[in-house]
């Protein structure tokens, strides 16, 4: 029987490709989502992907969205935190509401989405928790002191809660993707590209979303389950760890 599988913000951009990848590589998928509707019914017409829409930031709405996944298509064994928010702005300007948007999502989200589903995942035996962190949660960014800390802290929780899974057949990894050609960054003005961001990656481009995607079928795959507490990068030699 396949496996079930939730992307978080899985219906758009790198989600959007990470719940595609999946669903071909055998897997039952949920893409979650927490606002963009025509995107996601758009979506799920395009691929046959079911969609289901919570904020991952509300403990409880996880919680309910967790136990519609898990009735209308089975028990979920793989967890793909991906859903994640920007609010920049430099310290000294960055208000408490920026602060707190960022940090709810991008990391207390990897709580509240594994939390639910780890009793769970310890009782079969059996459990892949995957996040999707960034290259700046690894060297830090001036202006993303936010979006920074709380990737930082992916990393974090990523390494601890690995040690507890382990005996379980659980392994907990994350990802570290460099600039990725999304629609957000490809919405960059294109001399800013070429002369600010290009230059500094070694193979000269922007990754696809696609690369990331292939690094979450393996970290999924039974392949994988001597590899735990792990941060694979993929930011084309941007910055090297």
């Amino acid at each position: 029987m396949a496996r079930v599988a939730i992307v978080t913000g899985g219906t758009r951009g790198i989600g959007s490709a990470i719940s595609v990848a999946l669903k071909a590589a055998g897997y039952v998928v949920a893409a979650n989502y927490a606002g963009n509707d025509e995107a996601a019914n758009g979506f799920n017409k395009e691929h046959g992907i079911a969609v289901f829409k919570w904020d991952v930031s509300d403990y409880d709405s996880c919680v309910a969205g967790i136990a519609r996944v898990e009735a209308e298509l089975g028990a979920v064994d793989i967890l793909v935190n991906n859903a994640g928010i920007t609010r920049d702005g430099m310290f000294h300007k960055m208000t408490r509401d920026q602060w707190d948007a960022v940090i709810n999502t991008n990391l207390s989200g990897l709580f509240n989405m594994a939390h639910p589903l780890w009793n769970g995942m310890r009782e079969r035996g059996f459990g892949r928790v995957i996040s999707i962190s960034s290259i700046n949660g690894q060297k830090g960014q001036m202006g993303q002191v936010n979006y920074s800390a709380a990737k930082a802290g992916d990393l974090g929780f990523t390494k601890a809660l690995a040690q507890e899974g382990a005996r379980k057949g659980i392994t907990v990894n994350a990802i570290c993707p460099g600039y990725i050609g999304t629609e957000m960054v490809k919405a960059v003005p294109q001399e800013v590209l070429e002369k600010s961001i290009l230059p500094h990656i070694p193979v000269g481009r922007l990754g696809e979303p696609e690369e990331v995607a292939r690094c979450v079928v393996f970290l999924a795959s039974d392949d994988s389950g001597f590899i735990t507490g792990a941060t694979l990068t993929a930011n084309g030699g941007q910055y090297m760890v």
